[in-house]
Order: structure tokens, then sequence, then C-alpha cells
């Protein structure tokens, strides 16, 4: 789906370090629907520029000193939202202050090459600018005056369960990991199994599992080829690879692969919602939730077509109203909801299909 931009993007770089403000700088102005306005060396210039400046997007450094990115995020969404992109290492450390930064209002990252090598760069410039257009069409007004709170670790318990076990089928792209973590959190631990596509690249979605685990009573996982979709469970695609859902006697099993991208993306919500549709069907519920493009539309039909209650996320909540749009508009969506209302919505209906 192409953006539709009418101004230039006017962006502001925040990065410690002279020479990738430099390179970020010749990179990004390469697009000439992209204005880089200014550069900060520390989260301090940054809050002064942004008020002169007025940028639409912010690229921020994860790691920096006197205030990191995650900390930085925390005290200026709640003041003055605004989309930010994360420029993320691909470093263990790195990973994990990437997810702490999407929870504290980031819409998205990229990652620096692992190399020096032109090549990389080129590729990782490429994504940026695709993403700061992207961030510029993005609604991140909820964040005003919102109140981090301390985290909850919930109590887990084992759920057993005989027989085929329902499944639940979420998607989602730009936004989607502040929308999943909303969800995952209102679920209690006898929920059926949860399979989830969110577009992210290799590496990332093993702490995107983590820190979600953490804060659930569902216990939550990068999935493996083999593993059972299972009440209490929640199953997360890894990036670069495709998953599908398998029925196997009387119990739903994922297939982790290598493949090539569907509709643009590896993994794809279009791949995982497609299986369910046919070897879950009525016994499903698919989800739609925040995200750029079209990406598991027909899937979604398809779940609903097969008798499956489909939901996506409505307009207001939704920080890209993309994915959720599309599959609305080719009758995919049984009905559009709140991020908060959707969980609610999805325990209703297990209630109705209970003899």
């Amino acid at each position: 789906m192409p953006v539709q931009i009418q101004k230039k993007i006017k962006v502001l770089i925040v990065d410690d370090s002279a020479l990738v403000r430099s390179i970020l700088e010749a990179g990004l102005s390469k697009d000439p629907m992209i204005t880089v306005v200014g550069t900060a060396s520390d989260p301090y210039i940054a809050r002064d520029k942004i008020l002169e400046l007025e940028p639409d997007v912010l690229t921020l450094d994860v790691e920096m000193p006197r205030m990191d990115g995650v900390v930085f995020l925390q005290k200026l969404m709640p003041q003055y939202p605004i989309p930010v992109i994360m420029v993320s290492a691909l470093t263990e450390r790195g990973k994990k202050i990437t997810m702490d930064a999407l929870e504290a209002g980031a819409i998205d990252f990229v990652t620096k090459p692992s190399t020096g090598i032109s090549q990389g760069l080129n590729a990782m410039m490429a994504d940026l600018r695709g993403k700061v257009k992207i961030a510029a069409t993005a609604d991140v007004s909820h964040w005003l005056n919102h109140k981090h709170s301390l985290r909850k670790i919930h109590q887990k318990h084992r759920v057993l369960s005989g027989g085929t076990d329902k499944v639940i089928a979420i998607g989602a792209s730009t936004g989607g990991t502040e929308a999943i973590r909303t969800m995952i959190k209102m679920l209690p631990v006898s929920t059926p199994g949860v399979a989830i596509v969110q577009h992210m690249p290799p590496g990332f979605i093993q702490a995107f599992a983590e820190s979600l685990d953490r804060q659930s009573a569902m216990n939550v996982k990068e999935a493996k080829s083999g593993d059972r979709i299972m009440p209490g469970r929640v199953l997360i695609a890894p990036g670069g690879k495709q998953m599908t859902v398998y029925r196997s006697g009387g119990v739903y099993l994922t297939k982790i692969f290598d493949g090539g991208r569907v509709n643009g993306h590896c993994p794809s919500v279009e791949t995982l919602m497609n299986s369910v549709a046919e070897q879950v069907g009525d016994n499903a519920i698919g989800v739609m939730l925040t995200g750029m493009g079209g990406d598991g539309s027909q899937g979604l039909l398809a779940m609903r077509k097969a008798g499956a209650r489909t939901f996506a996320q409505d307009e207001k909540t939704s920080v890209v109203f993309g994915m959720p749009k599309v599959a609305y508009e080719i009758g995919a969506v049984e009905k559009m909801l709140p991020i908060d209302a959707i969980v609610p919505a999805i325990l209703k209906s297990l209630e109705q299909k209970v003899d």
C-alpha cells in the first residue's frame, strides 16, 4: 500500500556518535520526501531541539551516555508524543533495550549492520527511510499523559488440556508490540493457546517473548517446530521464518520453516492464518492488529469463511490503521474493537462456544 505524504517529513536524528549522525543524515536525505531538520548528540540536546524544530519523526540510538533511549522515551512520550524509530545494535543488551523502548513508546526499529560492509549499511538505510515514512503516518497521541506502571509479575499455573484445543491466531506489524502486550497481559492463564506473527527481523523475538512472559499469566515463548498450541501458552513466530499450524491427532502443533516472503514479509500473517483456516476451522479465533499494508487479510477472510470468529483493532487505537482496515474492507472482520476490548470479546466468544 503506497504511503501518501503531502509534505516533506521532518526528521531529528539523536545519536552520540558524530559519524553515525552524519551517515544517517546522508542516507535519509537521499529520499526527496524526507528532510533532516537537525541532529542531537544526547537526549538533553534532543529535548530542546524537539521544541525548537517540531520534527515529525525522531530516530533514536538505543544506547547513549547521560540518559539511555528508554529513559528518554519514558520522559518524552507522556509530554510530547512523537513517532520514534530506534536504531538498535544486534547485541543481546541491544535487543533487550530495543524491546524496552518499544514498550516505552517507540513504534519501530532498525538494526545497525553487524559488519562494516557497505551493502549492509545500504540495506539498513533503505529500511530506515521506509520506516520513517510509515512513522510519519502513525498516531501516537494516546501516549500523552501516559503513566508508566511498575511491571506486575503474575504467578504461572500449569494448565492441562485433553482433546483438541482451540487456537487464537494474532497478526500485527507497526505498533504491534504495544498492542500485543496490552492483549497478552489481559489473558487469564486458562486462555486457549495463542499463535502470533509480529513482523520483526531475526534475533528479536526471543527478547520480546521473554519480556511478555514476565508480565503475563500465560507462558510466552518464541515458537519452535513441534511446539504444541495449548491453553496457557503463547507462541510467537521467529523473525525470518514462516510459521504454520497443523493438526496431529487431537492436538495442534506449530511448524517453523525457511520460506520466501509472503506479501513482503517473513514471517507472514497470511501464512499463519491460512493454515489456521485450513487446519483449525471454526475452532479458531483470528485477530488483526495495527500495522502497515494488508498482510493477513486474505488469511483472516479464509478463517471467517471456515467459521472462525474474527476481530480487528479499530482506527482510534491503531498506531497504523492499515492491516485492520484492509481486512475489514474485504469482509474478513466480524467486529472492529478498541485494543482493550478485544480480549473481553474473545473471552465472551469462548463462553458462547461452550455447550
